[in-house]
């Protein structure tokens, strides 16, 4: 699935990327660069971070990979696709935790081959932590060095513990009950984590997130990283979340299926 090229040189451009980011990171926000888009009323920033990493992985990839499709959350699609394989590319997944100061957010790359995920890359510069996976095998790369990705035996709801990353995210009434059926019947719910909660979930930190309004530079990366883990990683209907959109990703088959059921009611 993976070539050798892709095997080699990414670690090295995730690493790269993450260098850049710092450098704006905790720095003064005025230099920051941020812009509000989206919806009226909401604040939705991007940063000169944002742009720098984003701009730094798509030269890289077109140019390692020339007949592959790039897809970045701020400058859309380049690159024929004629190879089958897509990079996708969330350069600060967490902006708004970034621009606080919160290390919970992450450079993210996913490459699929057709409509399937078969590698992702979580990169936390700050923190010194890579999350990945390729074609099944998922590893964690943090100060102490490499171990395996491993998700809780965790199967009832009552045990979990959950994480979404703000409940604004659910719009709609019924989204809204749906999510407080859920946060009810959880042992304990957390906010915040963007995409670094997948990450934890596939070290066996916590069990559960939940989450909605997802693009699909949002979780392409993160979808191969839970499955490697041993972790279910699904949309509300139970299908590969390549879309994004409502995402409800489960340490065991056990609790996934439990998730779904109390958003169902």
């Amino acid at each position: 699935m993976i070539d050798d090229v892709a095997r080699d040189r990414v670690p090295a451009l995730m690493a790269e990327a993450g260098e850049l980011a710092l450098r704006w990171f905790r720095q003064d926000p005025a230099a920051l660069g941020e812009l509000d888009k989206g919806r009226p009323g909401a604040y939705d920033p991007v940063t000169e971070a944002d742009k720098a990493v984003e701009g730094f992985l798509r030269e890289e990839l077109s140019r390692l990979f020339p007949g592959d499709r790039v897809i970045g959350e701020e400058a859309g699609t380049s690159g024929s696709g004629a190879s089958g394989r897509t990079w996708l590319i969330d350069p600060i997944d967490g902006t708004k935790a970034f621009v606080s100061g919160v290390p919970m957010w992450g450079v993210l790359l996913g490459l699929s081959v057709g409509d399937d995920p078969v590698a992702g890359w979580l990169r936390q510069p700050y923190l010194g932590e890579t999350f990945g996976a390729i074609d099944g095998e998922g590893w964690f790369d943090g100060p102490h060095g490499r171990a395996p990705l491993r998700v809780r035996p965790t199967t009832e709801l009552g045990e979990a513990v959950m994480y979404t990353t703000h409940p604004s995210m659910f719009e709609t009434d019924e989204e809204r009950a749906a999510f407080g059926r859920i946060s009810t019947a959880v042992r304990l719910q957390r906010f915040g984590g963007d995409c670094y909660s997948y990450g934890l979930l596939a070290l066996g930190q916590l069990d559960l997130v939940v989450e909605n309004g997802l693009q699909p530079y949002d979780v392409g990366a993160l979808i191969p990283i839970v499955r490697a883990a041993g972790g279910v990683i699904t949309d509300r209907a139970g299908r590969t979340p390549v879309d994004g959109g409502f995402v409800v990703a489960a340490a065991t088959p056990e609790l996934h299926a439990a998730a779904l059921a109390a958003l169902d009611g």
